[in-house]
């Protein structure tokens, strides 16, 4: 390529990045506009859900589809931030997976408020330290959190958004070949035994309280290594030596966001519920029929001792549609007719 055609091709890049920036510009004035129209409601999920499901079905590439969605979450998070930023709630400390859920769902306008347990980011929005909760629920290797779902039987927020995110391990320190302990997490160690079983065997792995603290920790002592996510690297400026070590690629952990009010339909949802069936012959069969008589997908069901009594349980329950949808509306109201307890956690958009 000449040196005319390079020049050429710059100047339209330049002349494009004006015409980016002039739309943006308008489109935060009209952000703003909305929220004074709508009192401070800056955070709609159902809004931005199907703002960024349009987006996906139109992108005509080159990008990807969660290389768009990541732009507008930016773009978005910007406009929020124009009247009073968010604050969420996640599990510390910084540099977490539960943080960089967090910042996937909100972007980095959003202020993130680390929080010591699960109990105290439920606190947090509760009292009204925090507006919003990112919390984990479940892994598809390490299944449900269990203190996630005691909270949710007690708690009066509603799950109003999920956040799914791809857990990518790395192996974080200075010189692969000076590395005499790996410090993360129980659970991420876990997750990239067979790795380490086959690249550093016989090097102790000392189990700390979160991935981020093994990085800092990491950070601090040439000869350490630490296993995290890339938001720890960068944060305690730790050289990644090996990405995505995980002995499982599709390694996922599903967030919940929770917030005082209900999401509204935003046309492809899921809505999560917990119920427990009276003493009786049949009485799961006649809890989980109107799903089917109803045509309502069940996604997911678990049993967990209620807590109310020997052998009590409940049944955690998600599936697909908004409770406001007709068919799903008929549903949850036979099935609260014949269980003993039943309560809906929220309708929300479903993560794509």
């Amino acid at each position: 390529m000449s040196e005319e055609s390079l020049k050429a091709l710059r100047a339209s890049i330049d002349a494009i990045d004006l015409e980016i920036l002039d739309l943006v510009s308008r489109r935060a004035t009209h952000a703003r506009e909305i929220g004074h129209i709508k009192n401070g409601a800056i955070y709609r999920p159902e809004r931005e859900a199907q703002v960024l499901r349009r987006l996906r079905e139109k992108n005509p590439g080159p990008l990807s589809d969660e290389a768009v969605s990541g732009l507008f979450v930016e773009i978005i998070s910007a406009c929020r931030a124009l009247e009073e930023g968010l604050r969420i709630a996640y599990l510390g400390p910084e540099g977490t997976f539960s943080q960089q859920a967090a910042i996937k769902h909100f972007g980095h306008a959003a202020k993130t408020i680390p929080c010591a347990s699960i109990d105290d980011i439920f606190r947090a929005v509760e009292s009204g330290n925090a507006d919003y909760a990112v919390v984990p629920v479940e892994n598809t290797t390490g299944g449900s959190i269990p203190r996630t779902l005691d909270l949710l039987l007690k708690s009066p927020l509603k799950i109003c958004s999920e956040v799914l995110l791809r857990v990518h391990q790395n192996l974080l320190g200075r010189d692969i070949g000076k590395i005499e302990k790996i410090y993360s997490h129980a659970q991420s160690l876990s997750q990239c035994h067979e790795w380490l079983n086959q690249h550093l065997p016989g090097i102790p792995r000392l189990e700390v309280s979160s991935n981020a603290e093994g990085a800092r920790l990491a950070s601090l002592d040439e000869r350490a290594g630490a296993i995290a996510g890339e938001i720890a690297a960068e944060m305690y400026r730790l050289p990644v030596l090996a990405r995505n070590i995980e002995d499982e690629p599709d390694n996922t952990t599903r967030f919940l966001v929770m917030g005082r009010e209900d999401a509204a339909p935003s046309g492809r949802d899921k809505t999560s519920l917990v119920f427990s069936a009276r003493n009786k012959p049949g009485a799961v069969h006649d809890l989980l029929a109107p799903f089917a008589n109803h045509h309502v997908s069940m996604t997911r069901f678990e049993s967990r001792p209620a807590g109310t009594g020997l052998w009590e349980y409940a049944f955690f329950v998600d599936i697909e549609g908004h409770q406001h949808d007709p068919e799903v509306a008929r549903a949850l109201e036979e099935i609260g007719a014949a269980a003993s307890f039943l309560k809906i956690f929220g309708s929300y958009p479903a993560a794509a």
